[in-house]
């Protein structure tokens, strides 16, 4: 049948009418920032002024029991942008390091949230921070050499990026690796330029404002993935945020941090589509206390950036994973709500998926629940019931809204007790904590509990085994999971 011009026209109308009804949808990810270095979430114990982000909060909904897949940033990316616990992949501690940081974490045939939204029509950047592996090589395609064991050597501007963001679903990227190459900037898939770090934090506000303005004027949407570098180490605080805060450079890098979250967010408004965008605010991972001199800040100054928890970056304890987690959508979501529900990042891609109207596969977004339902009403009902922290060490740990089960007799990480330590001074192998009315993890009742500590137990075998936490055919893990990291502690009765 012959189509006329005018139906053709109305068919391009509506297709049109309807790309533009699909949000856009921004992720800004800060890295290494507390729960407690945002003054919002922490009234009595922040003293770090964040302005912009609380001005944010007020218009957003905050969940107050959000946590990242894990106490460090590798996984806790690749969970963020797979829907997909990176403890079932060959990562199974730790951050991708020299050497093993060659190959590309995210495997090239694994959905990711920018591969699934441009199904439905979505431009997708990534600004910032990448860190889940790839090569340098030159231009006949031999690896080029970073490292010489002691210090950064390379990589030479116009070196490629044969398996970066580009090969994993975005259509630009522009950014660095991670904190030791940082001074080496990417674009698509090619170094093009050498910067200070000092410098970062403000280039990458620029090239975000600029993505805005430009996306502005289609009728596409887009999906933002802007990976901040701070307030990460390197702390630098460029020259106009120095001594800003009074508090020491980490502060002065927090309050700058914020300032850059506040230029993009006005971004959107200055180019008239705050309205339709949805922005997703939150960090890798709970504070560094090594970086962030957390004992000066707390002693000195009151300021406790993870809060009333226990822990920091790298431990199984709260402070290394409840992190800020702000969501805005305007006229969607109710301004100024807060949120108790137990989340976790993975669930960030479900939620894409129902927004953007499309279903995932089987095998895609495996431990991804969508919380769309809790955007649109704080009271609903969920199936998301269990969240699975993971510490540097490996150490796994199971939460439900009430208990929380951990399979390590110390942090986890780096905090004290170690659990080397925790292990010469005979602590228990497992830690049990009622988060209802001890969630500063101050008493361990394991040994009240045997019968919860066995069925949190089986649960987490059963999500690890499964390959899945939702429901669906049973996936495989990448490698063999050691859920009680053998060798590492005694063995445990609950085994």
């Amino acid at each position: 049948m012959k189509i006329s011009k005018l139906t053709l026209l109305l068919m391009l109308f509506v297709s049109t009418m309807s790309a533009q009804k699909k949000p856009n949808i921004l992720y800004i990810i800060c890295d290494d920032l507390g729960y407690g270095d945002v003054q919002a979430l922490n009234p009595e114990k922040g003293k770090i002024l964040t302005p912009k982000i609380d001005a944010f909060a007020k218009e957003a909904m905050t969940f107050t029991d959000a946590h990242s897949a894990s106490a460090v940033c590798t996984p806790s990316r690749y969970a963020i942008l797979t829907g997909r616990y990176s403890w079932r992949s060959r990562l199974q501690h730790g951050v991708l390091a020299s050497g093993d940081e060659l190959d590309p974490l995210i495997a090239e045939d694994l959905t990711t949230v920018p591969k699934m939204l441009k199904k439905a029509g979505y431009k997708t950047a990534a600004i910032g921070k990448w860190h889940l592996g790839f090569k340098f090589v030159d231009d006949d395609g031999n690896p080029v050499q970073v490292y010489d064991g002691k210090k950064v050597v390379g990589p030479a501007i116009g070196s490629t990026v044969p398996n970066g963001p580009v090969s994993r679903g975005f259509d630009s990227y522009i950014g660095f690796h991670h904190s030791r190459v940082m001074k080496t900037v990417i674009k698509d898939d090619k170094v093009v330029d050498k910067m200070p770090p000092i410098k970062m934090l403000q280039f990458l506000g620029d090239n975000a404002e600029d993505y805005i303005a430009n996306a502005s004027k289609t009728d596409e949407p887009f999906f933002m993935y802007l990976a901040l570098n701070s307030p990460h180490s390197p702390v630098v605080p460029s020259e106009a945020w120095q001594g800003k805060s009074g508090m020491g450079a980490y502060a002065d890098f927090v309050m700058e941090t914020d300032d850059v979250v506040g230029r993009v967010l006005e971004a959107l408004e200055k180019n008239g589509i705050a309205d339709n965008t949805l922005v997703f605010f939150t960090s890798d991972n709970g504070c560094s206390a090594p970086v962030a001199k957390a004992g000066k800040l707390e002693k000195e100054f009151g300021h406790y950036p993870s809060a009333n928890f226990r822990g920091y970056k790298s431990d199984i304890w709260e402070g290394a994973h409840r992190i800020p987690f702000i969501v805005k959508w305007p006229g969607q979501i109710e301004a100024g709500s807060e949120n108790d529900k137990l989340i976790c990042q993975t669930s960030l891609m479900a939620t894409c998926a129902e927004i953007a109207g499309l279903s995932l596969g089987d095998d895609e977004g495996v431990d991804s629940y969508s919380i769309l339902p809790l955007l649109e009403n704080k009271k609903a009902k969920t199936d998301y019931n269990l969240v699975v922290h993971h510490s540097i060490n490996g150490k796994f740990s199971i939460r439900n809204k009430k208990w929380k089960l951990e399979l390590t007799p110390g942090s986890g990480g780096w905090s004290s007790p170690t659990d080397s330590k925790a292990m010469k001074e005979n602590y228990p192998d497992i830690q049990l904590y009622n988060m209802k009315t001890d969630v500063e993890e101050t008493t361990n009742v394991y040994d009240k509990h045997p019968k919860l500590v066995k069925k949190m137990t089986a649960q987490l075998k059963e999500i690890v085994e499964n390959g899945r936490t939702t429901s669906g055919t049973l996936q495989e893990n990448d490698v063999k999971v050691d859920m009680f990291k053998t060798g590492q502690t005694k063995a445990s009765a609950a085994h």
